[in-house]
C-alpha cells in the first residue's frame, strides 16, 4: 500500500486519545524505516516552559518526533487557557498560512507528517478556521480516531460521513479502549467496521499509562 506524505488526526470527541493514536502511528512508521514528525497545530491548555507557553501532547508529538525541530514547528499556536481554542486565543489570529508553512517544512524533512488536531471534526480552532477546514487546507487524508464508549458510533458515522462530504479521504479509522471493560465491545467494534467503509487500522488496548511503542504494535497498516 502507497503511504501518504502525511495524516490529519481527527476524533469522535475530545479526550478520547488521538495523541496517543497520533504518536502510535508515528511509531509505527518510524518502526518501519521511515522518518515520522507529529505536529499539533493549535493547542489549548498550556504551561509555561522554558520561555514560552507548551502543551504537553504537543510536547510529546515533538518528543517523538524522527528528528530534533524547535517547538513552534510542531506547535505554531499554543495558548494557556483550557478551552475551546477559538475563544483561548483571544485576540491572535490563527492563521492557516502559518500553520501551512510549518506544516511544509516537517514535510521537507519527512516522509510522513502526523498532524493533530484539536477536538472533533467540526471543534474551531480560531475565529474562522475549525479542523475540516485545515484538513483541507493541508490536503491530508483523515485518520478517525474512535473513543469506544456508549454513543461512539453516533459519532463515528457522523464524523466519517462529514469528512466524505468535505471530499477528503478516509485513510482508516481506530478504536480505542477507554476503559478496562466495555460490555459488548467486540459487537460495537463489528458494526463499526460495517458501516464505515474505511481501512479499519487496529484497537489500541486501554493503558493507564502511555507505552507508545506497545501502542504502535497494534497499529496495522
Amino acid at each position: 500500500m502507497n503511504r501518504p506524505s502525511g495524516f490529519f488526526i481527527t476524533g469522535t470527541d475530545t479526550n478520547i486519545g488521538k495523541t496517543w493514536a497520533a504518536i502510535a502511528l508515528m511509531r509505527a512508521l518510524q518502526l518501519r524505516g521511515n522518518r515520522a514528525f507529529g505536529m499539533k497545530p493549535v493547542a489549548a491548555g498550556c504551561e509555561w516552559r522554558q520561555g514560552g507557553w507548551k502543551n504537553q501532547d504537543a510536547v510529546w508529538l515533538q518528543q517523538y518526533s524522527s528528528v530534533a525541530v524547535d517547538y513552534d514547528r510542531i506547535n505554531p499556536y499554543a495558548f494557556e487557557r483550557p478551552i475551546s481554542p477559538h475563544i483561548a486565543c483571544g485576540e491572535v489570529y490563527v492563521d492557516p498560512d502559518v500553520i501551512l508553512s510549518a506544516f511544509e517544512y516537517l514535510k521537507a524533512r519527512s516522509d510522513c507528517v502526523v498532524v493533530e488536531g484539536a477536538g472533533g471534526w467540526f471543534s474551531p480552532l480560531g475565529r474562522d478556521l475549525d479542523n475540516a477546514l485545515l484538513a483541507k487546507t493541508l490536503q491530508l487524508p483523515v485518520v478517525l480516531v474512535v473513543g469506544m464508549r456508549l454513543g461512539c458510533i453516533n459519532h463515528a458515522r457522523l464524523s466519517y460521513q462529514a469528512i466524505r462530504q468535505a471530499g477528503l479521504e478516509v485513510f482508516g479509522w481506530l478504536a480505542v479502549q477507554l476503559e478496562p471493560e466495555m460490555p459488548e465491545f467486540e459487537a460495537n467494534l463489528a458494526y463499526l467496521n460495517n458501516s464505515m467503509h474505511a481501512r479499519f487500522l487496529g484497537v489500541l488496548p486501554y493503558l493507564s499509562e502511555p507505552d507508545f511503542d506497545l501502542l504502535a504494535e497494534h497499529v496495522n497498516f
